[in-house]
């Protein structure tokens, strides 16, 4: 399997994560006028399962070091394969939750609940099964990346026809989703062996995990997302035969881009954390949110509409988002 064995490249593949963590989000709001959540939903996991199997086929069985993705496979005890298929159940249900969040009451709760519990909890945990890292600059970088979601919340507060009712229902879902989404990379984490030259038996090699978490992601979704179709925190229910009625080729390749871009981000993040470390891995990931930020203001124009003062806020969060980043970055090399 294709291993990385400089912290530099890590780096980048960190970098790559959040750029795609931060960006799949787009491909939903490019079908959701016409495509509810729950449909794109879908295909958005068969996007992740698919990169997954072509990941696992291509890097992850090539190179002299490791096990091939098949023989992998094969080896890996109960336990890894159970760990693995947790983390993609307990991801896709986070998952679920946090978005519903964001329908219900808005990005202003969502954010700094949902995804701020999640970054403070993934972090944690992570670093608790695998401390690599400063933990003092760790630990502040993480602060610091709070602080400009707790800003970014408060601007989307501010934007006209962003209170939405129902935020007790909203925070409920978001902490629900943000505890779960912190957990959800532990399980996958404790299924790997950490060093390629020497591979544990039983344990799963990055590809191989990535693609058992997808396989669990997948199968979930016919219990979690069904239940969601049936009855949705908000809006109309819909049924599986909307899926195929109403959808089109179009439609379909949107939600399978859309997984494809988040598989992508997550078989990054994994691979890098072999050498950056599971904490500093996931922590830097969740540095989606000032990706998803940029797309808001540059490209969808979101904060067209803000109130004055606006936009001296805007700098202080992506300022707290990049020292937030630096300081994760810096505490593996201090």
């Amino acid at each position: 399997m294709v291993v990385i064995h400089s912290y530099s490249v890590a780096i980048i593949l960190c970098v790559f994560t959040m750029i795609c963590w931060g960006s799949w989000a787009n491909t939903q709001k490019l079908a959701s006028k016409s495509w509810s959540f729950q449909l794109f939903y879908w295909d958005y996991a068969i996007g992740v399962l698919l990169l997954s199997l072509v990941f696992a086929l291509t890097l992850g069985s090539s190179g002299e070091e490791g096990r091939s993705f098949i023989d992998d496979l094969l080896q890996g005890d109960q336990k890894a394969i159970t760990s693995a298929l947790l983390g993609g159940i307990i991801f896709n249900l986070a998952n679920i939750l946090i978005v519903a969040a964001i329908d219900v009451a808005g990005m202003a709760v969502a954010f700094p609940v949902g995804i701020g519990l999640a970054l403070v909890i993934g972090v944690i945990s992570n670093y608790i099964g695998m401390p690599v890292g400063d933990p003092v600059l760790l630990f502040l970088g993480v602060a610091g990346i709070v602080a400009a979601m707790m800003i970014d919340a408060y601007l989307y507060k501010k934007l006209p026809g962003q209170n939405k009712s129902g935020t007790s229902k909203g925070l409920i879902l978001s902490i629900v989703g943000g505890v779960l989404m912190g957990f959800f990379y532990r399980f996958v984490a404790e299924s790997m062996f950490t060093d390629p030259a020497q591979p544990e038996p039983g344990k799963l090699s990055p590809y191989t995990a990535v693609f058992v978490f997808s396989v669990g992601l997948f199968l979930s979704n016919f219990l979690w997302n069904s239940l969601v179709m049936k009855w949705p925190f908000s809006g109309p229910s819909v049924s599986f035969r909307d899926y195929f009625t109403k959808g089109n080729l179009r439609l379909h390749s949107i939600g399978i881009l859309g997984g494809i871009i988040w598989g992508i981000g997550m078989s990054f993040s994994i691979i890098a954390s072999g050498e950056a470390g599971f904490a500093i891995s996931y922590g830097l990931g969740q540095g989606a949110t000032m990706i998803a930020a940029f797309w808001g203001i540059f490209i969808w124009k979101e904060f067209a509409a803000a109130p004055p003062g606006t936009n001296k806020w805007i700098g202080m969060m992506f300022l707290f988002y990049i020292v937030g980043l630096v300081l994760i970055i810096l505490s593996r090399i201090i």
